[in-house]
């Protein structure tokens, strides 16, 4: 037996409605060619990365993340860290390969090798194999156990269930199975580590195979980072202390129907300025006289991000001696500022960059909670939970 779905009401579906419009607004948006939407692309996937593993501790910014994204050297994280988020980047990509497939199987060798790109720099987790022995999950503030999973010799038969019931067809709305392949992949803690790691990233496959955008724009995994105390909260309500899958699982639907409402209203507004960005910025180049192409580095840093000459050249797609040109030009120019010596420098926005963009982003509304009341992010330093 696997947590079942629940019976939804009319704000449900008003709110499934309102998230499906969102995706089509998307959608919209993303057929038409624009020249900044793979710096987007990429950087809601280092977003979405950086989101998943910060639930699990691994803390990174969002240079590091993009750089790692890119087979880049990290400013700040260290060799761990950078594994852990090189591996979890893996499985991401193959999710996105497999997302138009059409051979396509979901079943447990999948999400078995799904968890081997995300811990297999590190034998001693044993990635790739379901656990052996009891597992826990403690709260570290409180040192107290606030889950015990299932017998380890039920997994394979409920593993084998859940892949069964998500490759079977029924009525149930995408966004429905997908929390409830989260909700009982990290109930069933199948693997010794990552399991929360592993639910979300199953959560977004189920999506991406439903043509709900691609990986980067359908996942949650941003907001879920942002909102841990809640994630945190929402899963302990719906398991109850012990693999109880008769439980209620409404709250859990509604937590991650707001998520998604929430995280496409933010994608949304991040599109929309980034096209009055994108536009504000050719026209200071041409009235200034410069390369129309360095509008890329010039919306990276003023998104604050650090741009390197060699993501530079690679975006502009530059000769190395090129990229180094344009980027010497910028700091002439005032628009950007070096930092670091010069096989490591990186460049940040000059004051009349930011300016500039503060001149676009005038105002900026804050997401709402579609159910018309704040999700619980709670106030209190966030709570750290590891399995043993």
């Amino acid at each position: 037996m696997l947590f079942r779905a629940p019976a939804l009401d009319a704000d449900d579906h008003r709110v499934i409605e309102e998230i499906d419009d969102y995706r089509r607004r998307l959608r919209y948006f993303l057929s038409e060619p624009r020249r900044w939407k793979g710096q987007l692309r990429r950087n809601l996937k280092a977003r979405a990365i950086r989101g998943s593993n910060s639930i699990e501790g691994y803390e990174v910014s969002l240079d590091d993340a993009v750089a790692l994204l890119e087979d880049d050297e990290p400013l700040d994280a260290d060799r761990r860290t950078s594994m852990e988020i090189v591996g979890y980047r893996n499985a991401l990509t193959y999710i996105q390969q497999l997302a138009g497939d059409p051979e396509f199987t979901l079943d447990q060798s999948l999400l078995r090798s799904l968890h081997f790109m995300m811990l297999g720099h590190d034998l001693t987790k044993s990635p790739g194999r379901y656990r052996q022995s009891s597992i826990y999950v403690h709260d570290e503030e409180h040192d107290e156990i606030v889950y015990e999973g299932p017998d380890h010799e039920l997994v394979p038969g409920l593993m084998r269930e859940l892949t069964e019931a998500l490759a079977a067809d029924g009525d149930c709305p995408v966004f429905v199975r997908a929390a409830l392949a989260h909700l009982n992949l990290v109930m069933i803690h199948p693997f010794r580590d990552g399991n929360g790691r592993m639910a979300r990233a199953l959560q977004t496959l189920v999506l991406a195979r439903e043509k709900i955008l691609t990986p980067e724009f359908s996942s949650i995994e941003e907001w879920l980072g942002r909102n841990t105390n809640a994630y945190y909260d929402a899963l302990a309500e719906a398991g109850g202390g012990t693999w109880r899958p008769e439980r209620g699982t409404h709250a859990w639907i509604r937590f991650n129907l707001t998520a998604h409402h929430m995280q496409a209203q933010t994608v949304l507004r991040r599109i929309d300025e980034a096209a009055r960005m994108w536009q504000r910025l050719e026209t200071e180049l041409a009235e200034r006289k410069l390369p129309e192409r360095t509008a890329s580095a010039l919306f990276q840093a003023s998104i604050g991000l650090t741009v390197r000459r060699a993501g530079y050249g690679r975006d502009a797609e530059l000769e190395p001696g090129t990229a180094a040109r344009d980027l010497r030009m910028l700091v002439e120019r005032g628009l950007l500022v070096p930092r670091g010596e010069t096989k490591a420098r990186i460049y940040v926005a000059s004051e009349e960059l930011r300016s500039i963009r503060g001149q676009v982003i005038t105002a900026r509304e804050r997401p709402h909670d579609p159910y018309q009341a704040s999700p619980r992010t709670g106030a209190s330093p966030r709570q750290r939970r590891s399995t043993r």
